[in-house]
C-alpha cells in the first residue's frame, strides 16, 4: 500500500533513521513483547482478583458481538485519556516521547516505542477489560487487530475513504498526532469520535510536512531506552 498509495511519494523505503526504526522493531518483537506480556500478566492476576466472579461471569456470559463492541468502547475511551496524559504529565511524557522522535512515519516507525511506553499503552487498552472478566480469546483477536491497526496508521500510505473518516481513524490523521508540537490533538486510535467529543479533533485535509519532536534531533537505539532516566537538560 505504501508504494501504492503513498502520502510522501518522495519518501524512499530506505529512509533515514531506518536502522534505528529496525533495531526497534527486532528489540519488540524478540525480547520486549515477552517482558510486557509477563508484566501485564503479573498485575492482570492481581487486579482481576479484586473484581466480583459473578460479575465476570455475566460478562462471559454475554453475545460475543456485544463483547467485541464493549471492549472497543471501553479500550479506545481509556486510551484516548491515557494518550492524552502521556503528552501532558512530564513523567509519562519522557518515555511517550521516544515514538514521537521519528521524523519519518511509515509501517515500521510504528515500532518506535520505549518498552515501559509499551507496558502502560498496552496495560491501558487490554488490563481494564481482562480484569472485568472479558473471554480471552475475544481479547486475542482485538489485541491483533490493533498491533495491525498501529502499522496502518503510522504506515506512508494516503488513502481517501470519503463520510467513514468521522469514524474510522486514518494515517493522515495520525500524521498530524507526530507534528513537532507536543499537545497537537489526534490522541484516539480506532475512531476520530473520542477527539470529536472532547475537542482534539485535527483535521486540515492534507498530510503535514515536518514531524518529529522540537529540539529533538537523531540519537542511538540504545540512547532513546536510557533517555528517560537521564537527569533533564535544563
Amino acid at each position: 500500500m505504501e508504494r501504492t498509495f503513498p502520502a510522501y511519494p518522495n519518501q524512499n523505503i530506505i529512509r533515514p533513521r531506518w536502522r534505528t526504526d529496525l533495531l526497534f522493531y527486532l528489540g519488540q518483537n524478540l525480547f520486549w513483547s515477552w517482558l510486557v506480556l509477563w508484566i501485564l500478566g503479573q498485575f492482570g492476576t492481581w487486579l482481576q482478583a479484586l473484581v466480583p466472579i459473578s460479575f465476570q461471569r455475566t460478562i462471559q456470559e454475554q453475545n460475543y458481538f456485544l463483547q467485541v463492541t464493549e471492549v472497543v468502547i471501553l479500550s479506545d475511551l481509556l486510551i484516548y485519556w491515557a494518550h492524552r496524559w502521556q503528552h501532558s504529565w512530564s513523567f509519562l511524557w519522557r518515555f511517550h516521547k521516544t515514538h514521537h522522535t521519528a521524523e519519518h512515519l511509515d509501517w515500521l516507525a510504528a515500532y518506535r516505542e520505549h518498552p515501559l511506553d509499551t507496558v502502560f499503552t498496552v496495560g491501558v487498552i487490554n488490563l481494564p477489560a481482562f480484569c472485568l472478566g472479558f473471554p480471552l480469546e475475544t481479547l486475542a483477536g482485538f489485541i491483533a487487530f490493533r498491533g495491525l491497526w498501529a502499522v496502518y496508521i503510522h504506515s506512508n500510505v494516503s488513502l481517501p475513504i470519503g463520510p467513514l473518516k468521522w469514524v474510522i481513524g486514518s494515517p493522515e490523521l495520525h500524521h498530524w498526532h507526530h507534528v513537532k508540537e507536543r499537545n497537537c490533538g489526534n490522541y484516539a486510535n480506532l475512531s476520530p469520535l473520542m477527539d470529536l467529543l472532547f475537542g482534539t479533533h485535527v483535521a486540515p485535509g492534507h498530510f503535514p510536512d515536518e514531524l518529529g519532536v522540537n529540539g529533538e534531533g537523531p540519537k542511538s537505539y540504545w540512547y532513546y531506552l536510557i533517555e528517560p532516566f537521564l537527569p533533564k537538560r535544563k
